[in-house]
């Protein structure tokens, strides 16, 4: 559509009094309906966070004839915006601030903040907001607890847990992990119902197999657990052991949480993937799914009484995965050696270099019960155990963000050859098909879907590219003072669209 058939249109809505556009959403004070959010640290000398919203159908920060120069979600205060939980479906955004400890709730609709959420425990190394926004979890590592604000009660509640520095929580908002940086346990935290919190109430010795810690311990509102194996019995412990596991990612139907154990990239052995099953660990009160243990913990293996049956070795390194259907894109980082560039090492040595790699899984069929290995790829090399961003984008693209580029072995070995921490993998070719120049650390990306194109945040300024074949398109006119961190498509589809899940 020309320019001159926008404004027409738009005068034509507006002369109709029309003031909704797709799935039934209002149109926001802006008038933009491809709109992306950019959390930006250090705007100015008086702010040390901004949110601004630009229009990602021409490419830029102001109205289309100029005026308002800028848009922004209004009302933000927060220090250091480090992450967007993009959730267009729901009309929110919640956006934590590295700088002060800010959880901020923004309105797509309303394009205003709504406030922050109370009751965390100082600096969070990792959160997340339930889709309904009725349960927030946030892990502080320094603090050592992972902590649980049930913001329909108004009640928060620390759970001890030393070393706590990552959470994943379900897409349903019904289960939550906690992992201990290097441990090779998972935890999970389970909201107690007025019966439970009498039966436990008399300290640990009353508290039921599993659990680390409940709280406030005279009368506990929610117990932390320790994932069991399905063999344990009373005064029998056993817990499921991995390997250094760093996060959780889910089915499609929602029945399995897929744990991620980075191995060597984190200090361990072996990276892999190993499936649970969601029910058992749902943390909402009055459930009927049971506690672990159960013979059913581990019900996606082919043999119910083995947790060594379910893992899947992952040798190209999982810190980082995204579930399409029955196919699981997983990213991590390899040990590899300069003499033999691209090839995966079974062990760490003191000449290890790190590669970046993608492993393709199909759920749908295999000979351990569960998934397959169906490809693999060299992508951008990160910081081992670093965060990643991964997400799906038009003309059947998967788009891989990491920070680190400069460690791995591409540069170390032959820095002329390319290192960029941005890579674009087509998922109908299973092939590399662009890894983008070297610009700083991919922080965020946003797929603007049905426009072709994707926004990221690179070096802390955003670039915009093609997922037609990965050209640059022209950002000068959504250029940023400060830096840019994260990026969100705020008109997105679904919640999918999202970089931190």
């Amino acid at each position: 559509m020309s320019a001159a058939a926008a404004v027409a249109v738009a005068g034509a809505l507006a002369g109709c009094g029309k003031t909704s556009y797709f799935d039934g959403r209002t149109l926001p004070p802006s008038g933009l309906v491809n709109r992306v959010l950019i959390a930006i640290q250090n705007p100015g000398t008086l702010s040390k966070g901004a949110l601004q919203i630009v229009d990602a159908y021409y490419d830029i920060r102001s109205g289309y004839t100029g005026q308002p120069a800028s848009f922004a979600l209004s009302g933000y205060g927060g220090a250091l915006p480090i992450t967007i939980q993009n959730m267009p479906e729901e009309q929110i955004g919640a956006v934590y601030g590295a700088g002060d400890g800010s959880f901020t709730l923004g309105n797509y609709q309303t394009e205003k903040t709504t406030g922050t959420i109370s009751g965390l425990n100082g600096l969070s190394s990792s959160i997340f907001i339930t889709r309904n926004q009725a349960y927030v979890f946030a892990a502080s590592q320094v603090d050592h607890v992972l902590t649980v604000v049930n913001q329909s009660s108004s009640t928060s509640t620390a759970l001890s847990l030393p070393g706590v520095y990552k959470v994943s929580v379900n897409p349903g908002g019904s289960m939550a992990l906690a992992f201990v940086q290097n441990s090779n346990y998972v935890y999970y935290p389970i909201e107690l119902t007025t019966a439970q919190s009498l039966s436990y109430s008399g300290g640990p010795s009353t508290w039921p197999l599993g659990a680390v810690d409940c709280e406030p311990q005279n009368a506990p509102l929610w117990c932390l657990f320790q994932a069991l194996d399905p063999s344990s019995t009373s005064g029998n412990l056993k817990p499921l052991t991995f390997d250094r596991p760093v996060k959780a990612v889910f089915s499609a139907d929602g029945n399995t949480a897929y744990i991620l154990s980075c191995g060597p990239e984190c200090g361990g052995t072996t990276s892999s993937i190993t499936p649970l099953p969601v029910a058992p660990m749902i943390f909402l009160p009055g459930r009927s799914s049971g506690l672990l243990p159960t013979q059913g913990a581990i019900a996606p293996c082919s043999t119910a009484n083995a947790a060594s049956s379910c893992t899947l070795p992952i040798a190209g390194g999982a810190s980082n995965a995204l579930v399409d259907t029955s196919t699981m894109y997983v990213v991590g980082q390899c040990p590899e050696l300069a003499s033999s560039f691209g090839q995966c090492q079974s062990t760490v040595t003191s000449q290890t270099l790190f590669g970046g790699n993608l492993t393709v899984l199909n759920l749908a069929s295999s000979a351990t019960g569960w998934a397959s290995i169906t490809s693999t790829a060299a992508i951008s090399d990160g910081t081992p155990g670093a965060m990643s961003r991964m997400i799906e984008a038009d003309d059947n693209t998967l788009w891989i963000g990491m920070s680190g580029c400069t460690t791995g072995v591409r540069y170390a070995t032959n820095p002329a050859s390319g290192y960029g921490c941005l890579t674009m993998y087509n998922t109908s070719t299973n092939t590399v098909t662009m890894l983008e120049p070297y610009i700083g650390n991919a922080t965020g990306i946003a797929a603007v879907s049905g426009l072709h194109k994707i926004y990221t945040a690179e070096g802390g300024q955003v670039y915009i590219y093609s997922t037609k074949d990965g050209s640059s398109i022209d950002n000068q006119y959504v250029t940023v003072t400060g830096t840019a961190y994260d990026v969100a498509y705020m008109d997105a589809v679904t919640d999918t669209d999202n970089t931190v899940y």
